[in-house]
């Protein structure tokens, strides 16, 4: 397979019923469909509850109202069009609005709305923005996805970012590794590219998504493969997602492949509350013993990965469970205050995101360790 061809009509999707297509349009007029031949090829077609079909294929459930379209109000941090900035040295710059494929969890769904106003065609303004930002040295291309852009775009945009002094580190976040390997194996020049911009003292990442063991085919292994040789460093992040990885032994084996290859885990996320995604959540504590338990089964290299959920204030790590409460910490916050702060509530499993603890504070014991530690229950309540 060369060229994997795009498909974004469900009519083409034949290994469905002709009833289910037409059903299924309905959700495709609210949240897009995308893939094409390579990623679907992956699909075992005879399983119903096939995890990379859930990935990719349209389900009526998401017509089912639960959540936000911008769960984490990243238009909150947008600063100029198509640039958010909400941690201080870090800087999003959102450089398309297509991906390769549309993952039915996707948080930034809206994006490929005709209604989507966030992704700028022209980044000159994020672009200045950076050269007045002197804090900056972390920029992060996303969207969509940047590896769809040809290379000659792409490196018109690390080229002008390499030029800037204070910017040491450029992430790409990608899911094309794992959606089409071949946009990797079938361009020479995007690996010339990778090689001359990702220096010694200033290295390309790419941050992949793999969110199932199978999408780590023999062709998305050797694409990774080129990549570290040009140079660039890769890690992984996924969310948990119900009947795709929220099985320990699936999400181990997923860690442990990741780092058999070079790709070690970074994040795994909660799924954010988006609109369309309640078939697709976990909740908090069930998704944090997942992962738990799948890093019993891992070595050191491949249980790294932190729990965390991208709210709106932050990144906030999932610490730990006791009987009655639940730890996060703040391991990124939008507000310098907030910093590596901790926050304790009392249990909730029915709870899917960190805003379901905040009708949880209640009362708390005196033996609460982060009291006898020093820090005052009502400091750990932040909310």
């Amino acid at each position: 397979m060369i060229n994997p061809k795009y498909i974004t009509n469900l009519e083409n999707l034949t290994n469905l019923s002709h009833r289910e297509r037409f059903e299924l349009q309905e959700v495709a007029q609210t949240h897009a469909f995308r893939s094409n031949e390579y990623y679907l090829s992956l699909i075992d077609w005879d399983d119903p509850n096939d995890p990379i079909r859930r990935l990719i294929v349209p389900d009526m459930a998401e017509l089912e109202p639960w959540g936000r379209l911008d769960a984490s109000n990243e238009k909150l941090y947008t600063k100029v069009p198509g640039l958010e900035h909400k941690y201080e040295h870090v800087a999003l710059l959102l450089v398309n609005d297509v991906c390769g494929g549309i993952c039915r969890f996707c948080f930034r769904k809206r994006i490929f709305m005709n209604s989507n106003d966030e992704v700028a065609r022209d980044i000159t303004p994020g672009l200045n923005y950076i050269r007045k930002h002197t804090e900056l040295n972390n920029i992060l291309l996303t969207g969509g996805d940047p590896l769809i852009l040809s290379t000659r775009r792409l490196e018109k945009i690390i080229s002008q970012l390499r030029e800037i002094d204070h910017v040491q580190l450029i992430r790409i976040g990608s899911k094309m590794p794992a959606f089409n390997p071949f946009r990797i194996l079938n361009d020479p020049a995007l690996l010339d590219m990778f090689e001359k911009y990702s220096t010694p003292e200033k290295k390309i990442y790419l941050m992949t998504h793999f969110n199932h063991p199978r999408e780590l085919t023999d062709v998305a292994i050797e694409a990774l493969h080129k990549v570290h040789k040009a140079g660039v460093v890769t890690a992984n992040q996924t969310p948990i997602i119900r009947g795709i990885n929220d099985d320990p032994e699936v999400l181990a084996e997923l860690l442990d492949k990741l780092s058999f290859i070079g790709v070690p885990p970074y994040y795994v996320f909660q799924c954010r509350p988006t609109q369309g995604n309640k078939h697709l959540a976990v909740p908090v504590e069930r998704a944090y013993e997942i992962h738990e338990q799948a890093k019993m089964r891992c070595s050191g290299l491949a249980k790294r990965a932190r729990y965390t959920m991208s709210h709106s204030l932050g990144k906030i790590e999932v610490l730990g469970l006791t009987g009655e409460h639940i730890i996060f910490k703040f391991h990124r916050a939008a507000r310098p205050e907030d910093k590596a702060y901790i926050v304790i509530f009392r249990r909730n499993t029915e709870a899917y995101w960190y805003d379901d603890y905040k009708e949880m504070t209640g009362d708390y014991a005196l033996d609460n360790p982060f009291y006898n530690a020093g820090l005052k229950i009502e400091d750990a309540l932040l909310f």
